[in-house]
Order: structure tokens, then C-alpha cells, then sequence
């Protein structure tokens, strides 16, 4: 099984178990190498039993369940990018997951699509995703470009290591170099989901040149 995180996903459970996230990514995940990747993916590090058991769920089930990651709460909703597949500009498309060992195949209740993903509470982290796919699905990479090494590294850790990329922008002269509001600078002192949003915008212009933040102005430039 492959279990791929998101960056949402890293936030949530390492919080709830209230270890750093360099903690959670060195116990609970690896990176798996692929030359056709275009930017780091992280895995969960499923245990190594018989059938590959969750690291995080215990005798009386998940014991993370109310941060549990996005794959699950959606399970056994699958969801497809067209864009992920052949760059279209098709919408997103559901599917089901028949799995035997899933017993809510026997329960009597239908959903829609809408209704699990409310009952499910899948929005917040929808939100957040998309806001990855707009990194991650770029049209720098379509285009065919590579990131180099120092790039793969600061898109590994705005996206993977929230922790670290807080010191980055705390403890270097980040502030000092650029425009950002007090009130910003004053949630992401402490909010992971608005750090990792504020992370997004930073790769936008750090990755891909965009025009996302504004460089402070010099005495002697003005």
C-alpha cells in the first residue's frame, strides 16, 4: 500500500501526537525516490508486519483519529486529477474503492458525494490541498523544467518540516529582506495551517518567480 501524506496531513498528526515535525517525518515517514518525480512526496512508514499495519493505530483502533490524514476520511471515496494525469483542465472525478475488509459496504445507509465528505469533514483539508496542487501541479513543471537541489530542498521543507521553515523565516534575516504585515508575521508565529499558507506563497516566488512577495526597499535604493 502506498500511503502518500500531505503537507496538511504532516501538520495535523504531528500536532496531535505533540512532536516536532522533524520528530514525525524521521519515525513515521521516508521519501521514496523516483527520477520522474518533480518534487519531493512523502510516504507513510507503514510497519513491518505480515500485512503492513498502520503505525498509528493501536489495539482500540486509529489513535489519531480526529487528525487522522485526508486518505483516510475519504476512504472508500477515491478522487482523480485529470491535470495529475495528462495536464487537463477537466475537473476533479469521484470514484469507489471496493475493499473486502471495509464493513461499511453492510451497512444500509447510501451518501452522496457531498454528504461524506461533510460528515467526513474533508473541507479544511480540500482547502489546503488545493492550495498544494498549485504548487505541485505548476506549469513550470508541465512546462518539462526541474527544480535544483537547493529549490527541491526548500519546497521539502515549507511543505514537510513546518517547524523548520518557522525558523527560517524567524531566526534569518527573511524579515528583514521582506514586506511582510505585522498581522501575518504575528499568525505564523504560532498557526501551522496559516505558516503553511504563507510557505506556499514563499514557493510561488522562491520556485517559480512569481510576484507573490514584496522585497523591502533599501534607505539607500529610495
Amino acid at each position: 500500500v502506498n500511503f502518500f501524506l500531505t503537507p496538511y496531513d504532516v501538520i495535523q498528526l504531528k500536532n496531535n501526537l505533540n512532536i516536532s515535525s522533524q520528530e514525525f517525518l524521521d519515525k513515521y515517514t521516508f521519501l521514496p525516490i523516483d527520477e520522474n518525480q518533480n518534487h519531493p512526496v512523502i510516504m507513510l512508514r507503514l510497519n513491518q508486519d505480515e500485512v503492513k499495519s498502520c503505525p498509528l493505530v493501536g489495539p482500540e483502533g486509529c489513535t489519531v483519529y480526529e487528525d487522522r490524514p485526508w486518505s483516510c476520511r475519504m476512504f472508500p471515496l477515491g478522487v482523480a486529477s485529470p491535470k495529475e494525469i495528462n495536464g487537463s483542465s477537466e475537473e476533479d472525478f469521484y470514484f469507489i474503492i471496493e475493499e473486502p475488509v471495509c464493513k461499511g459496504y453492510f451497512e444500509p445507509n447510501t451518501w452522496t458525494v457531498g454528504e461524506w465528505i461533510r460528515d467526513q469533514k474533508v473541507e479544511e483539508y480540500d482547502e489546503m490541498g488545493k492550495l498544494f496542487k498549485e504548487i505541485s501541479l505548476h506549469d513550470y513543471f508541465q512546462k518539462g523544467k526541474k527544480l535544483d537541489f537547493p529549490k527541491l530542498e526548500m519546497f521539502y521543507t515549507v511543505c514537510y518540516n513546518i517547524d523548520k521553515f518557522r525558523e527560517f523565516v524567524f531566526e534569518s534575516t527573511f524579515l528583514k529582506r521582506f514586506d511582510v504585515a505585522d498581522g501575518v508575521v504575528e499568525k505564523i508565529k504560532t498557526d501551522d495551517k496559516e505558516l503553511l499558507k504563507f510557505g506556499f506563497q514563499w514557493l510561488k516566488y522562491c520556485l517559480f518567480g512569481e510576484k507573490t512577495m514584496k522585497v523591502k526597499v533599501k534607505e539607500g535604493d529610495a
